[in-house]
């Protein structure tokens, strides 16, 4: 009884960090992405993300309604490089939020926007993430919420 004990707790222990270093390995591909977007580096922003990866946020209509907004990737590209470098943009990551099954991730991050270091808007990101054999975690989807309000 003791041994099988014993056993059980070294699988436990074993997924338990393996989950961690994926874990990791996702806040990762995350950070390079920010990495790059602070850097307005296309190429480093590029190397996070899956070449199809789409990109949406909600925002609300003149009546005050979600309303669900996509952008194209080379767009949202051309708008991080074109912005003045006389404009210090930073986006604060609060906190993580990973959920792993095999090779899909999920990544919920709270965050604040801030424009030459004073605050601009706060929200939440989704990341949708595949991890593949070659290239290891990569952003496919991200969805953000943006607001005024409510922010801490």
């Amino acid at each position: 009884m003791k041994t099988l004990s014993t056993v059980i707790f070294c699988l436990i222990s074993l997924t338990i960090s393996a989950q961690k270093t994926e874990e990791i390995a996702i806040q990762k591909t995350i950070e390079a992405f920010f990495k790059g977007f602070h850097e307005q580096d296309s190429l480093k922003i590029k190397q996070t993300v899956m070449p199809d990866v789409l990109m949406q946020t909600i925002a609300k209509d003149e009546a005050g309604k979600p309303l669900v907004k996509t952008e194209e990737f080379s767009k949202f590209l051309k708008s991080i490089v074109s912005i003045p470098e006389t404009t210090k943009f930073e986006e604060l990551i609060n906190d993580y939020s990973i959920q792993i099954d095999g090779p899909m991730a999920n990544a919920w991050t709270s965050y604040t926007f801030n424009i030459d270091n004073t605050f601009h808007h706060c929200g939440v990101n989704s990341f949708q993430l595949v991890k593949d054999d070659l290239t290891g975690w990569q952003i496919i989807y991200i969805i953000d919420t943006r607001r005024t309000e409510g922010c801490n």
